[in-house]
């Protein structure tokens, strides 16, 4: 937790040196656009934040899941106890479990912690998909829970959130001062046009940035899947989700963190929060021994 509080004021910090920086750069005195700093953290990183802190509420809310709080069958009873072997062997708290309805076979994991967290499978998954697969998938999604994804991803969209306040004004301000050189007074509507621009372009340079570490902690959460359930079994999951890949029905809140993802191709694939399945597949099948090898949950 301390580690986690940490993070958070080292990257503020680093965020707002690296904005002085820029400035400085662009010729534009840093202490005129003090408040400006002050109310990009505040929005940048709090509306992430707050995201966070109420994602397991959202989550359950959007998709209607259902937390197994006692166990109505033998499969809620299996789904219960593989996660919690799974997340002893990863060292986290037991998450909340639980099922939502939806055709396609996927699962998710949120929360604001590793230790507060929801784990959920669809209905989809569970009829389409063999104890082997669904077990994999189960370690896949502890795995999200062990490494952190949800905070990082917090962190990191809120630096970017950060950047592109700041930015978009800071070079809106500059582009406007250009262009109305004989203008008295402060900024005239066309500064608010250019800032307009400028926070969808940013923005979409932010999206890439976000989209492309995504894909990487797929990875390894699939490597997580692996050293818990086996490799065998993480591959046969990914080669069985390819039945229903690139449809999901979960809210956009929680695609992130679903293991299927959307399907695209070209300049479409630097948005994807997955990356394509043949390329985790092939990831698996190459990687190191000791990278896939750990606690087996049978």
């Amino acid at each position: 937790m301390f580690k986690r509080v940490f993070l958070f004021l080292a990257t503020n910090f680093a965020v707002l040196i690296l904005l002085s920086i820029v400035m400085s750069v662009l010729g534009v005195n840093p202490q005129q656009f003090s408040g400006l700093l002050v109310m990009a953290t505040v929005f940048g990183f709090g509306g992430s934040l707050f995201s966070l802190m109420i994602s397991k509420w959202m989550a359950k809310r959007s998709t209607g899941a259902h937390v197994i709080e006692q166990p109505r069958n033998e499969s809620e009873q299996w789904l219960v106890n593989t996660v919690r072997r799974q997340a002893e062997a990863a060292g986290i708290k037991m998450p909340e479990v639980a099922i939502y309805d939806a055709p396609e076979i996927n699962a998710f994991a949120t929360g604001p912690s590793r230790n507060n967290s929801l784990v959920a499978v669809s209905t989809g998954l569970l009829r389409a998909m063999n104890r082997d697969e669904a077990e994999a998938v189960l370690g896949h999604e502890v795995s999200h829970v062990a490494n952190g994804d949800m905070v990082t991803m917090a962190l990191i969209q809120g630096v970017l959130n950060t950047f592109v306040i700041v930015l978009a004004r800071v070079v809106g301000r500059v582009i406007d001062s250009y262009l109305s050189v004989n203008r008295e007074g402060g900024p005239g509507l066309g500064y608010f046009a250019i800032v307009f621009v400028l926070d969808m372009i940013f923005g979409l340079f932010a999206s890439i940035i976000a989209m492309w570490f995504s894909r990487h902690r797929e990875f390894r959460a699939d490597a997580g899947g692996a050293r818990l359930a086996g490799r065998d079994k993480m591959i046969a999951a990914l080669q069985r989700l390819s039945m229903t890949y690139g449809e999901s029905t979960l809210p956009k809140t929680v695609q992130a963190f679903g293991i299927s993802g959307a399907v695209g191709h070209g300049l479409r694939r630097l948005f994807l929060t997955h990356p394509p399945l043949e390329e985790r597949i092939l990831a698996l099948q190459n990687a190191p021994v000791e990278q896939v090898r750990g606690t087996v949950v049978s």
